[in-house]
């Protein structure tokens, strides 16, 4: 038989470590006398996972191939879920009593002892990469969450007893981080994250209670409840999410934030963590923020083919200021991202001030707000003014100091895009006019003003016709009539939408395009009604639109109803 390879010859040789951090490394272990491995991982060289993978190889131990691999739902019955959190196993097979475990450590001995005792079967082992064991977690065992979090609390021994407690009630901080590295705490939340992201989740709600900790994820926009445990788990999964965010994990009584880079499978995925106190303990929120999935190309919003022209010839204005108005979770950030990646090129400096930045744009300077260091939108605007740029993104006017140096950027030069939280389009120019600003300095700088909304659209895997109530109908037909023979579609509920019967979201908009007759109206300080009469036919309202992709069978007329209530059509 050929001879074992070295651990650190194994590492070299899959470009883990180099030969100079290799020599470091054995000399630091005649020194100290420990293993090779664990002296790489403290150096920093190497981490968990590539150690597990060489040992393994070095061991003989195969590596299990997770990709779009099948398990019998009997093995899967063999081992707890519980079991599968707490050590990060995977059951692929089971024959002649033995079964076969794919581990993300195979040489955790306390887990094959526990399986072969709940088993009864002989163990082979097999060894299995974090983000495929995760992933593969997920798929098996991902509807299991709330199973997992019930069990989780009276199996696991390292729940705080009485005596581990403060003398009002409170967990020790010590005693915190100690529950926080638990193996079973670190898969769950992993879980819980990646069956989040799995399911398109734009956020993940941990709410406590009296006698309960509620998980929620908003799919979709609308919030749905995933599973419940025992509140005695409360501590420890806040106190886990707080490691990974880099926060103050003994500080229970104030609010704060934090951000984790989570891997998964699209790669990298920011999290961003905000923790409030409430009565019964910390409620955290927090926000995925999927690059892969948020940069939409400005064709990809929705916009029909009218609206997308006359918003691409705003675009092509060489100064002037852009709005996109809605409220929180219309996809405002989105439509701005997606402007500032149509209309950039090398020759453009582009300089955004956001709070927070959400997404990375490559070739554009993007500023984060920093109100604790005096670092305000107004102010962030006045220095961005003194880096020459051609085009600039103000994330949101909050203020009339911020709306007058935006408006004074716009006359002097720049194009200016920004945000406003309006009902409508023409609600945006009444707003500001209401904030201080000089009529006749936005009657010269506005160019138009984009309003949206969201609505879901219609899961294409279960789609099929229906005929909603003719009151509902008769509501929505203000400005385009609905025919009551016109088809129409909804979804029906499947496993692809999680029997909601939609999946995904579109866009629907109206813009305001600032006309000569607009901008004399505009300096006569009107009102909201004036400036939507003077539009005209010009102005398509959201309502219109939603309409139209109600016809086409993108969405139903519930869901534009939904998000167009108190939207008077003219």
């Amino acid at each position: 038989m050929p001879a074992r390879k070295k651990l650190g010859q194994l590492l070299c040789e899959k470009s883990y470590l180099d030969d100079t951090g290799l020599e470091y490394a054995l000399l630091h272990q005649k020194r100290q006398g420990l293993r090779l491995g664990r002296i790489l991982i403290e150096l920093g060289y190497i981490n968990e996972a590539q150690l597990n993978e060489a040992l393994c190889e070095q061991a003989g131990i195969a590596k299990a191939q997770l990709e779009d691999i099948s398990i019998e739902q009997e093995v899967l019955g063999l081992v707890p879920a519980e079991l599968v959190s707490k050590y990060n196993i995977l059951p692929l097979s089971k024959k002649d009593g033995q079964l076969t475990v794919a581990m993300a450590d195979p040489f955790e001995m306390q887990a094959v002892e526990d399986l072969r005792l709940v088993t009864g079967c002989s163990i082979r082992r097999y060894y299995g990469s974090g983000a495929e064991m995760e992933r593969a977690i997920l798929k098996f065992y991902g509807s299991n969450v709330a199973r997992m979090l019930e069990n989780l609390a009276p199996a696991d021994k390292k729940t705080p007893s009485e005596d581990e407690e403060l003398g009002n009630g409170e967990i020790s901080a010590a005693k915190l981080h100690e529950l926080a590295r638990e193996p079973s705490l670190v898969n769950l939340v992993n879980l819980v994250l990646l069956e989040a992201i799995e399911a398109r989740a734009s956020d993940v709600h941990i709410e406590p209670f009296e006698t309960e900790l509620k998980i929620k994820y908003r799919i979709d926009g609308m919030l749905r409840d995933k599973s419940s445990s025992p509140k005695k788990l409360h501590a420890a999964i806040v106190s886990r999410i707080k490691i990974m965010a880099h926060m103050n994990i003994a500080e229970r009584f104030v609010p704060q934030d934090g951000h984790i880079e989570f891997a998964a499978k699209s790669g990298k995925i920011d999290i961003r963590v905000s923790t409030v106190p409430t009565i019964f303990g910390e409620s955290v929120t927090m926000r995925i923020l999927d690059r892969s999935s948020a940069l939409i190309s400005l064709e990809d919003l929705g916009m029909n083919a009218h609206t997308l022209g006359e918003f691409r010839q705003c675009l092509s204005k060489a100064h002037g200021i852009v709005l996109v108005t809605g409220p929180t979770g219309s996809g405002k950030t989105t439509t701005l991202y997606a402007a500032l990646n149509r209309i950039y090129t090398p020759s453009l400096k582009i300089i955004t001030i956001e709070d927070p930045v959400e997404y990375q744009l490559d070739g554009i300077i993007q500023m984060p707000v920093n109100p604790r260091r005096g670092l305000t939108f107004s102010r962030g605007l006045r220095h961005i003014l003194r880096q020459d740029p051609n085009i600039i993104m103000v994330g949101e006017i909050r203020d009339r100091e911020t709306a007058d140096i935006a408006i004074r950027a716009a006359l002097t030069g720049h194009l200016v895009f920004s945000t406003l939280h309006t009902n409508d389009s023409a609600g945006a120019v009444t707003r500001l006019i209401d904030m201080g600003v000089e009529p006749f300095l936005l009657a010269s700088s506005l160019e138009g003003v984009l309003a949206q909304r969201l609505v879901r659209r219609i899961c294409p895997e279960c789609k099929s016709r229906y005929q909603p109530d003719k009151n509902l109908l008769d509501s929505l037909s203000n400005s385009v009539k609905i025919d009551s023979d016109a088809k129409l579609y909804h979804g029906t509920g499947c496993s692809e939408c999680n029997d909601t019967g939609m999946r995904g979201r579109v866009g629907i908009f109206e813009l305001l395009r600032i006309t000569d007759k607009l901008r004399k109206l505009i300096a006569s300080r009107p009102t909201t009604e004036k400036i939507i009469k003077a539009a005209g036919a010009g102005l398509v309202s959201m309502r219109h639109d939603g309409v139209e992709k109600i016809l086409a069978g993108v969405t139903t007329a519930e869901e534009v109803l939904r998000v167009t209530q108190g939207m008077d059509d003219e």
